[in-house]
């Protein structure tokens, strides 16, 4: 009798968990849609952009994607040490344990928040972003082998995506395994190849390979806003950035002098 109460209180307790992550979910799905749509009323950019334009210190990063590279691989010798997705965002789920083969991440800013315990892990990459503070956000991203990552969009036109390539494994032809696909276009995934894009359009990646994909993500500032909408992302960051620092103290650190900026 005393198994089957622990049963039944287990079950109680997963679905209970199971009821806040659709919560959650949708609550994070609605935002998003709200951000998106003031967004889209007053910007009309496509998704793929010029890297030189809207991101010239890409070049820090393609010049030394070799290094970067180099500390990646280091980390994936331990992949279990690196969160699932779902870890670091509960509401991203669906997309992180889709397919039953995992999606990780190592963060390491988080809305111009750094992770100084996972910047000690990548020391030359974090070196390169430590001082530029239109670079919002840096993470390391891991695909488990034959992942599908689902058609989905981000929540926050304010920043642009750059992604760049760090392990791609290659097909017998030399071609590569991995795929983007943004607004419909499918992009091939290479080494040591950058690309920015806006991540509010759909879009959906393949690792068809049977290894681990490695790239680097970084989010910055777009830049060229209208000035209503410079307003409102530097309030949107202020408050993210507030919020992921009194969430998690011990983690993450602030920028020095933030509050004197604001």
């Amino acid at each position: 009798m005393l198994f089957v109460r622990i049963r039944l209180s287990l079950q109680d307790i997963g679905a209970n968990i199971r009821s806040r992550n659709a919560a959650v979910t949708t609550f994070y799905d609605f935002v998003s849609a709200t951000l998106r749509s003031f967004y889209d009323r007053r910007i009309a950019t496509p998704p793929i952009l010029d890297c030189d334009r809207y991101f010239p210190e890409h070049v820090d990063f393609t010049g030394n994607w070799q290094k970067i590279r180099d500390e990646c691989v280091q980390l994936m010798r331990d992949m279990g040490a690196i969160p699932h997705f779902h870890d670091v965002m509960p509401e991203q789920r669906p997309l992180s344990e889709y397919g039953k083969k995992y999606w990780r991440l190592l963060v390491l800013r988080a809305y111009g928040v750094d992770h100084p315990g996972n910047q000690a892990k990548c020391p030359f990459t974090a070196s390169l972003f430590k001082r530029n503070k239109s670079i919002q956000s840096v993470a390391i991203s891991f695909l488990e082998g034959k992942k599908h990552i689902p058609i989905h969009r981000g929540p926050f036109r304010g920043v642009l995506r750059y992604h760049l390539g760090l392990v791609i494994p290659r097909n017998a032809d030399g071609s590569s395994t991995n795929r983007l696909r943004i607004d419909g276009v499918l992009h091939d995934l290479n080494e040591g190849h950058g690309l920015l894009w806006d991540d509010t359009y759909l879009h959906e990646a393949w690792n068809d390979s049977e290894s681990v994909r490695a790239v680097l993500l970084i989010d910055v500032v777009r830049p060229d806003m209208p000035r209503l909408l410079t307003v409102v992302n530097n309030l949107i960051i202020f408050s993210v950035r507030v919020w992921i620092a009194l969430k998690y103290p011990k983690s993450w650190r602030l920028p020095a002098n933030f509050f004197r900026r604001f």
